[in-house]
């Protein structure tokens, strides 16, 4: 198998920084063994106009059949032809993938000390790949990489060239080409579509393949338009696995829509009259009422569920009574602009050890998440789809279970004071719903019940008295009352079966 990678510069810029993003010398060919065979990485070309960095697996097909007939899922009967004679050893497919992966690890990151800048820089890039199954043709072989940025040039392989009439075969020559991505973005998105052009994997896929997607796929795979099928192919369609991320990849969709435009929102609907002095934006009152409800209960150790950017934490850290502060969020995205925003690198070493965080859905229990005094969902419900809800609620209120949660949503009675918004529209277009107060006090009455917590409602922002308060709140804190027997054994275990099977 074979593939390189090619990019062009100058005397300011050379080509050949592209062996510091690789972290492998131009000057150099090297040898890395892989779990499929040998990979070899030289350098065909290499000056300061342009450099070509080259992968060559070496694939040890005996080794595979061997450990697939070892490990029971050799895929056809012992002795069968098949399993010698393919076409593993020439083809792009998941065994360049894995390969891609085990010799440009750091790159994949977009780790490089030495050109750091480079490394978060989009490149001139050009990748080929001469031969690349295309189980979709060509088509398909477009759908994949062009809403990506890539120019694409993708030419059938005949069956035989002394043959025309026989026809293509279902290889292409493929050839990429974009101004607009840089070195790890690149990587990553051959790592997954690799072998979901092949539709095809040399390996057994277990659900640690959805971790791999979700992570390749950051920034790129949740708004893609071939979503489905990608996952579909790159979990060897395995039904339960492709359902996990599907969800998993909506809630990152759901979680990377940007904060601001909720802030925006909030901002413009405070300032459009012209008065001399400013108010306080609703994004920040809010913020204010959380503090408030926070340092009313006593708590401590504190957790920020679906944290976002970081906004809430980088108030908590400012208050020296909360001796750890967890944010937790599903987009990684989300994740580094927060550790940005707090600069946790720039920290001390005792105001570091206040701070966590995390990756996590809060459709998942997590044991992580256990023994904290509070929870906060700022802004979180009305991103998930209804029948998700009931998977969250045992999440944080069964599992979990904090002594306190606070929770806010928007009022979707408010939404006719603001005359920037249409009528009929949410105030964030990820919104599934917006609740009227009724509703929400009718969901927290029942959540409050079901997990045994007393409950507070507050208003957040003015409080019109005809539509009530443009932000909703709810504080929930477990009882006190050593005799309440409200959440039984056999009542976790009913919501627990009821929030698997939501």
């Amino acid at each position: 198998m074979f593939l390189t990678i090619s990019t062009r510069g100058d005397a300011a810029s050379p080509a050949t920084d592209l062996g510091h993003l690789l972290h492998k010398h131009p000057g150099k060919a090297q040898r890395f063994s892989t779990s499929c065979g040998a990979a070899h990485v030289f350098y065909p070309e290499a000056d300061d106009h342009r450099c070509t960095a080259a992968l060559l697996l070496e694939v040890d097909t005996l080794a595979l059949v061997r450990r697939a007939k070892g490990k029971g899922r050799g895929g056809a009967p012992d002795g069968a032809l098949a399993q010698y004679v393919n076409d593993r050893p020439y083809a792009a497919s998941s065994l360049l993938a894995v390969a891609l992966s085990t010799v440009f690890s750091s790159a994949m990151r977009g780790v490089c000390n030495a050109r750091p800048e480079r490394a978060a820089a989009p490149l001139p890039l050009r990748v080929e790949v001469p031969a690349l199954p295309a189980r979709g043709g060509q088509d398909l072989v477009r759908r994949l990489f062009e809403p990506l940025g890539w120019l694409v040039t993708a030419e059938p392989v005949a069956l035989d060239a002394q043959f025309p009439e026989w026809g293509d075969s279902r290889y292409v020559g493929l050839v990429l080409e974009s101004d607009t991505l840089t070195l790890a973005e690149a990587l990553r998105q051959l790592y997954v579509l690799l072998p979901v052009l092949d539709d095809a994997k040399h390996y057994w896929v277990t659900a640690e393949e959805v971790d791999k997607l979700l992570r390749a796929g950051e920034g790129w795979l949740p708004a893609h338009p071939e979503q489905k099928l990608i996952t579909s192919r790159y979990l060897s369609r395995r039904w339960s696995l492709t359902r996990q991320a599907m969800e998993r990849l909506e809630l990152v969709r759901l979680a990377e829509a940007d904060d601001s435009e909720v802030e925006e929102i909030d901002n413009a609907v405070e300032t459009e009259s012209e008065e001399e002095e400013k108010p306080t934006p609703l994004a920040v009152q809010r913020r204010e009422a959380i503090l408030a409800a926070l340092r009313d209960s006593g708590a401590t150790r504190v957790l920020d569920l679906g944290c976002g950017q970081g906004q809430l934490v980088q108030e908590l850290i400012k208050d020296v009574r909360y001796t750890e502060i967890v944010g937790v969020d599903v987009s990684v995205r989300a994740l580094t602009i927060a550790s940005r925003r707090l600069k946790l690198d720039r920290m001390g070493e005792r105001q570091a050890a206040r701070v966590k965080l995390f990756q996590g859905s809060l459709a998942y229990t997590d044991s992580r998440l256990k023994g904290y005094d509070a929870a906060v969902l700022s802004e979180v419900i009305e991103h998930l789809d209804l029948p998700r809800l009931p998977a969250l609620e045992y999440a944080v209120f069964g599992s979990a279970r904090p002594r306190t949660v606070v929770v806010t949503t928007p009022n979707v009675e408010y939404n006719v004071r603001w005359e920037s918004l249409p009528a009929g529209h949410v105030r964030h277009g990820d919104h599934r719903f917006e609740w009227t107060r009724e509703e929400f006090r009718a969901w927290a009455g029942t959540v409050a019940g079901r997990h045994g917590y007393d409950l507070e409602f507050r208003p957040v922002g003015p409080e019109d008295p005809e539509v009530g308060p443009p932000t909703q709140m709810a504080v929930f804190t477990t009882k006190t009352d050593p005799n309440d027997t409200t959440v039984t054994n056999d009542t976790n275990d009913t919501n627990e079966k009821e929030a698997k099977a939501a």
